[in-house]
């Protein structure tokens, strides 16, 4: 595919708030939400920290309201999460925010992706190193979903201590404490436009943007998610496939241009490159049944 010159869409957020346990997460990501929407039932809160997201609904003293929530309650499997950020995604539409409260729990809880790289490891023919490659892929595919769905995402998680092993001035090796580091998988934070690391204080500071964060600090207030939207939307807007709601991205040679504008005239609508291929399939196959019912058809020859 040929270079072109490059345009600077209008995109949703993609944000991960981190911090110890008190930190204010879960308020954090509900005024982020509130200041990108304007409209507490555009919110939709996935909580796997056993309803303590509820707490913070219809608060006078927070100023918050009433907004659109589900529990998950164990298993924490990569599955049930992607299943509960699609619903979300279709509750609260393109404008919306789906917050995901924590996402740590699908990583090292009941049922998460280190639970099943555990279960894995156990078949025969599987050791330890195999199993993550076979675990990774629920991982991925978690993420993916994350990032994919046509609204804005905001993910919580909680943090660990992280250690690394140096040499004192004995010459003997010693852990020594390095930071905080999210409970995730290692690489979860490159996924992400922009992580925030929210201390015990409430003071947050970005540890990843690619807006306008990265020198910021303070405390998180409705107002950052109202400038993330302004920021946001500076820009022309990306094609959306029709039928499956996602963006529309380049494919098999064809640019994004090249593959909305080829759908629209074919088929009567823009579609990514995966949902055209379903659609020649479908029609593929309603001519085949339709062939196959006309007398002296290949129906009736075969009969």
């Amino acid at each position: 595919m040929p270079f072109a010159e490059v345009t600077r869409e209008k995109s949703k957020l993609r944000l991960a708030l981190a911090g110890v346990s008190g930190a204010g997460k879960t308020l954090s990501a509900l005024y982020i939400a509130y200041g990108i929407t304007g409209d507490w039932s555009k919110i939709a809160l996935i909580d796997t920290e056993h309803g303590r997201a509820k707490f913070y609904a219809n608060r006078s003293d927070l100023h918050t309201g009433t907004f659109l929530y589900q529990e998950m309650t164990p298993p924490y499997a990569p599955e049930r999460y992607m299943a509960m950020v699609s619903e979300g995604a279709a509750a609260v539409g393109p404008d919306g925010v789906v917050i995901v409260d924590s996402f740590s729990h699908a990583w090292n809880n009941e049922g998460g992706v280190l639970d099943i790289k555990a279960e894995i490891e156990k078949k025969p023919g599987k050791n330890s190193y195999t199993a993550w490659s076979d675990a990774g892929r629920y991982q991925t595919s978690l993420v993916n979903t994350v990032l994919a769905v046509n609204c804005h995402t905001i993910v919580t998680m909680r943090v660990k201590m992280e250690y690394a092993m140096e040499q004192n001035d004995r010459g003997k090796m010693q852990p020594v404490k390095i930071g905080l580091a999210p409970v995730q998988r290692d690489d979860t934070e490159y996924e992400f436009d922009i992580v925030l690391n929210i201390n015990r204080d409430h003071t947050a500071f970005a540890s990843k943007d690619t807006t306008f964060l990265d020198k910021w600090s303070g405390i998180i207030t409705p107002e950052i998610g109202s400038s993330l939207k302004d920021w946001l939307d500076n820009g022309v807007e990306p094609e959306i496939c029709e039928n499956c709601g996602k963006r529309i991205v380049p494919a098999q040679n064809r640019t994004v241009a090249q593959i909305a504008e080829g759908t629209l005239k074919a088929y009567g609508k823009k579609m990514c490159w995966s949902c055209m291929a379903k659609e020649i399939h479908n029609r593929k196959a309603v001519t085949a049944n339709a062939a196959s019912t006309i007398p002296g058809g290949v129906g009736a020859a075969s009969a």
